[in-house]
């Protein structure tokens, strides 16, 4: 925490998708998503050390364009179902709009990493990638 009593969270990378328009964008990674490819920072480089094709990981964004000012809505926009609080939904509009993708790696280039099932719109800041963890996962 900072002197102001906030927290600073820098991207390390962002979105490249064909996913312009958040209306146009599914609702889940598996409803239709497209590949996309995840670009990071120079900086941060050494940490996609071990990554590989195949592997399942979780990728938190900030969802830069949903409303920070929502806590209940219609579950999936579904107005015939009623409003729910925000923190019981996947909604992106919500106090602090961090996004949750379990995606598949597809291939690496570099700086690059192509993933399948990612929801998230072109540009959209990536803030942490992490692996999916099972009992035999020694990480």
């Amino acid at each position: 925490m900072d002197s102001g009593g906030s927290y600073v969270v820098h991207p390390i990378e962002w979105v490249e998708s064909s996913l312009v328009a958040r209306d146009a964008a599914p609702k889940q990674g598996d409803e239709g998503a497209p590949d996309a490819w995840l670009v990071f920072e120079p900086e941060v480089g050494e940490g996609l050390r071990g990554l590989q094709v195949g592997a399942e990981v979780i990728v938190l964004t900030w969802l830069d364009r949903a409303r920070r000012d929502v806590l209940v809505v219609h579950p999936r926009g579904d107005l015939t179902r009623p409003e729910t609080g925000v923190f019981n939904t996947r909604s992106p509009d919500r106090p602090n709009p961090v996004g949750l993708h379990r995606v598949m790696i597809v291939s690496t280039e570099g700086g690059r990493v192509l993933v399948r099932n990612l929801e998230a719109l072109d540009g959209t800041p990536i803030v942490d990638v992490k692996p999916v963890l099972d009992r035999d996962t020694e990480r």
